[in-house]
């Protein structure tokens, strides 16, 4: 088997089809360097002060930086990606809500081992999802190119259809793909950062939707501040959470958490 790609003219309704057959689709460079470059600029302040982590799980060697909302308006760009948003909406279109869970640039250092091979809807609990219920999507942004040589994401293909089971890196293929490509994929998906056997660090822009039920990875309320929040537009307010559903989500009385923000 081989990983999806589509070129950047792809349609929503051509990138839903591949997602919902393979679990995943790369979009070759879906955006100009000049826009992950911005983004990476942006973030360097924080890249400077963060250290690597040291726990296995999320990779010993990586470091992760959040707040992306906050910290770069290119970044919300990037969040509210005309395709990228089109295809998760598809995917997660069993859910009548769709929110944004968590913000993460990640970098693997060189010598970075690679992760342990998950599926992302582990994060909820361990929760035994049904087999055809998506809970989530992620996308890796490509700030660097993405090669086997640096730690590229590891990919099981097909594990999104199969049950649980244990996978080895020989199971996995490297997802390659050049700055400004995004690689879509399902939380039903096997995968895991690579190992960084380069001299140069790999950095990636992760950004994971949800549906709206579950709890946020990252807690949007509080990485962007309100002052900044007021200043946002009213579509990415509404994938940052602040939209009632079905009687979740309310600012007190059924009152519109939207409403609530700007008359603060």
């Amino acid at each position: 088997m081989k990983l999806q790609h589509l070129p950047n003219t792809a349609t929503v309704e051509e990138a839903v089809a591949v997602m919902r057959e393979h679990g995943h689709v790369i979009i070759d460079d879906l955006v100009p360097v000049s826009v992950v470059d911005q983004v990476l600029a942006d973030m360097q302040p924080y890249i400077e002060v963060t250290p690597f982590s040291e726990n296995e799980w999320f990779g010993n060697g990586s470091q992760r930086i959040g707040n992306l909302i906050a910290r770069s308006e290119t970044g919300r760009d990037l969040v509210m990606n005309p395709l990228v948003l089109g295809v998760v909406k598809g995917v997660l279109s069993h859910s009548p809500l769709v929110q944004l869970g968590a913000t993460e640039m990640i970098s693997l250092r060189p010598g970075c081992p690679a992760q342990y091979i998950h599926q992302d809807e582990l994060t909820f609990d361990s929760f035994p999802f049904p087999d055809d219920y998506v809970v989530s999507c992620n996308t890796l942004w490509a700030v660097t190119d993405f090669t086997e040589e640096n730690g590229a994401t590891r990919v099981v293909p097909g594990s999104h259809a199969r049950p649980r089971a244990e996978y080895t890196m020989e199971d996995t293929l490297p997802a390659e793909m050049t700055r400004g490509s995004v690689m879509i994929f399902t939380s039903k998906l096997w995968h895991a950062g690579g190992s960084n056997q380069s001299q140069k660090v790999r950095r990636a822009q992760a950004i994971n939707y949800c549906v709206g039920w579950v709890r946020q990875e990252e807690n949007q309320f509080l990485a962007c501040p309100q002052d900044i929040a007021r200043t946002l537009p009213d579509d990415l307010l509404k994938l940052m959470g602040y939209q009632i559903g079905f009687g979740y989500g309310h600012a007190g009385a059924q009152a519109d958490p939207l409403e609530a923000l700007r008359q603060g």
